[in-house]
């Protein structure tokens, strides 16, 4: 029986390396690596080919530094200028690493793409269905939540059932040491750079000073720009007093941080737009479903419903604490991603 022939996507981490691993016992494995704008790419280039030099498979480069530059960088910095907070990684998955990327690796001649993220698959008659990793602590489906029917058809996720613990231990027994600590960054591309100093080099106007207010137009002290603050914020406010202020809302036609205390961070409600059904089909109104509100919220019980195509609302059985204009709400019944939208 002729072998699969796969396509690895690899950082020179350990996930992508297990992922190879795991698939060179039964498939024809090449690697691939995905040239992006970011620090380090030299470095980052040389561990990856020494990697695939240790795993005795092929490299081949895909420039995508332009396009990631085009979408997620002008993604990134925009919405920060809009007065929200973006989430670049679920912006990525969609159109760069399971779009672009995926797309010159099968045109390669490669039968699938492979990924080590902590997600799963199952195919349900003819629906692929993307769901929770096996190890809870890791589960990366949240990021994976706009990925679309022909994306899920054409990529597997090795280590969807697999524990970081058991990832660690299959490297290490095959030779290869040194990635204990090593976990990526949330934000690939910024490196040890603050967000701060990234987005003030990239649109120095937006680190216009504005008032710092509560909601009934108090003014509390001054802010240094817009981007430097996100909903939920309590340091770097410099407001003194007996107890602390939280950043609750920030509105960029004023350029005004609006601040309050604890309590006002809670919501039992949101709107998302541009909502994306991973089968194709909306879930059921009015049923309950879990919905996480960020990659690190544990998830709640919410019902949601339809205000048009391009709107749906959810509503918390129990207020939610920061809920973030810019993040995306991904839905699940169990353990199945049913979609998402971004927060209004």
């Amino acid at each position: 029986m002729k072998k699969r022939q796969i396509g690895i996507a690899m950082s020179g981490g350990v996930d992508s390396t297990a992922c190879a691993l795991q698939l060179q016992q039964h498939h024809d494995v090449h690697g691939f690596f995905m040239r992006l704008a970011g620090p380090d790419l030299a470095g980052q280039e040389q561990r990856v080919r020494a990697v695939a030099d240790q795993l005795g498979i092929d490299l081949q480069v895909i420039d995508l530094s332009r396009e990631f530059s085009a979408t997620i960088l002008h993604y990134f910095t925009t919405t920060y200028q809009h007065g929200l907070t973006p989430n670049p990684c679920i912006i990525c998955n969609h159109t760069i690493k399971f779009g672009s990327f995926m797309d010159a690796i099968l045109a390669q001649g490669m039968d699938a793409m492979a990924t080590g993220h902590y997600a799963r698959i199952e195919k349900g008659g003819d629906t692929f269905q993307l769901c929770k990793g096996s190890d809870t602590a890791k589960d990366q489906s949240y990021f994976l939540a706009r990925l679309d029917q022909r994306q899920l058809s054409h990529v597997l996720f090795p280590l969807g059932e697999s524990k970081k613990e058991e990832v660690y231990q299959l490297v290490e027994e095959q030779g290869f040491t040194g990635f204990r600590g090593q976990e990526s960054q949330d934000v690939c591309f910024l490196g040890p750079t603050p967000i701060g100093q990234f987005l003030g080099e990239r649109i120095p106007q937006s680190e216009q000073p504005g008032r710092i207010v509560t909601r009934e137009g108090q003014a509390l002290g001054v802010h240094q720009g817009l981007f430097h603050y996100t909903i939920g914020q309590r340091r770097g406010l410099g407001i003194a007093d007996s107890s602390p202020w939280y950043v609750t809302a920030l509105d960029p036609k004023t350029n005004t941080v609006i601040v309050g205390k604890e309590e006002e961070l809670y919501r039992n409600r949101l709107l998302i737009h541009h909502p994306h059904w991973l089968a194709d089909q909306a879930p059921e109104e009015g049923q309950m479903y879990q919905v996480k509100i960020r990659y690190r919220h544990q998830g709640a019980d919410a019902r949601i419903s339809k205000i048009d195509d391009q709107q749906w609302e959810i509503q918390f059985d129990s207020p939610q604490r920061a809920i973030t204009p810019g993040q995306f709400a991904v839905i699940y019944e169990s353990d199945r991603v049913l979609g998402c939208g971004e927060i209004e």
